[in-house]
Order: structure tokens, then C-alpha cells, then sequence
């Protein structure tokens, strides 16, 4: 068990590059020509499709910096002489592989926003009562959807993979969204 909250671990760790790569876009506003929010101002019923923060910025810079981490740990990997098995199975060099486990992270979280702008749950918000808890929850882990459709194509997916991504994601996504408020990065805390 403890083997599969490692790998999972090993797994996710390049897409945090990608998270802090996007918050460090956003700071300083590099890549703004891309700071288009994806759903271009459409509605439905009244309600944005996916709202403001949904940018083509967000897919690009979370894409480009986890492929920054994939290809970081495939470097270290290669100069130790420990690189796993399953890198090369996909059938393409570690930054592609990279740029697509963070493009579809961040296109995973479409769906959860198009359902909250049509509940009229802004965005950062999570709603009230048990709808609240649900939504924030699931707005911690949604990503996980697009990242193991691409993991899929390099490794087995496992219930147990799966699960320990659930939890090791939620806590470092609870870290990571405080960090990036404090630094200024994000405009709220959750």
C-alpha cells in the first residue's frame, strides 16, 4: 500500500510544477495574450459556461510546467540509473507525455465549473449546506479524472492508485491553494 502512495506520489509531484508554474503566470501575468477565459463570455440560461478563471492560460501553463517536471524527473532519473519501466511506454518523450497529463487536469475541472455556474456558485465558492462540502471536495479532486485518462496510457490503473491520488491530491491541494492566496497568486483561499 505504502508502494502505491509513493507512486502516486512520483506521479503527481510533476503536476504541482504545473499548478506553481500557472500561480506563478498569474502573479507576474506572463502568457497574458492566453488569459482568455475558454468559454469566451458564452452563456447558458443566464450563466456563464465555465466563468472567468477558466483560461486557455490555465491549460498551457499547467501543461508546459508539468512537462517541466516530467522531464526534471526524467533527467534525475536517467543520471541515477532508476528510471521506471512504465516512462517510455506511452510512446513519446517524457514532456509530451508531461504537457498532456497537465492539459487534462486542468480540462478535467470544466465540467464541476459548468455545473456550479449553472447552480449560480461562483467561482472559489463551494455553495452551502451538503452541496457546499460535495462541491468543495470534488473541486479539489476533479482534475484526477483527465490525469489518470492520460496515466492510463503508461501504467494500470488500480483502485488503490486511484484512491491514494484522491487523498494525496486533496491535502496538497489544500496546501498549495493557502500558499498561493498568501503569495498572492490566487484570489481566494479556497
Amino acid at each position: 500500500m505504502l508502494s502505491d502512495l509513493r507512486l502516486v506520489a512520483s506521479l503527481l509531484t510533476p503536476l504541482l510544477l504545473g499548478f506553481l508554474f500557472h500561480g506563478l503566470c498569474m502573479k507576474f501575468r506572463w502568457l497574458s495574450r492566453l488569459a482568455i477565459p475558454i468559454d469566451q463570455g458564452r452563456t447558458l440560461r443566464g450563466q456563464r459556461l465555465f466563468g472567468a478563471n477558466k483560461t486557455y492560460r490555465g491549460i498551457v501553463a499547467v501543461g508546459f510546467g508539468t512537462a517541466l517536471g516530467f522531464g526534471f524527473r526524467s533527467y534525475a532519473w536517467s543520471h541515477t540509473g532508476s528510471e521506471p519501466q512504465w516512462l517510455g511506454s506511452p510512446g513519446m518523450a517524457p514532456f509530451g507525455f508531461g504537457f498532456l497529463v497537465g492539459a487534462a487536469a486542468m480540462m478535467a475541472e470544466l465540467p464541476n465549473s459548468f455545473v456550479k455556474r449553472q447552480l449560480g456558485i461562483e467561482a472559489g465558492q463551494a455553495g452551502r449546506g451538503v452541496f457546499g462540502f460535495v462541491f468543495y471536495f470534488f473541486d479539489q479532486i476533479d482534475m484526477l479524472l483527465g490525469v489518470w485518462l492520460v496515466l492510463a496510457l503508461a501504467i494500470a490503473v488500480t483502485p488503490s492508485l486511484v484512491a491514494w491520488s484522491v487523498v494525496f491530491l486533496f491535502v496538497v491541494h489544500q496546501l498549495f491553494t493557502v500558499a498561493g492566496h498568501r503569495l498572492g497568486m490566487r484570489s481566494t483561499w479556497r
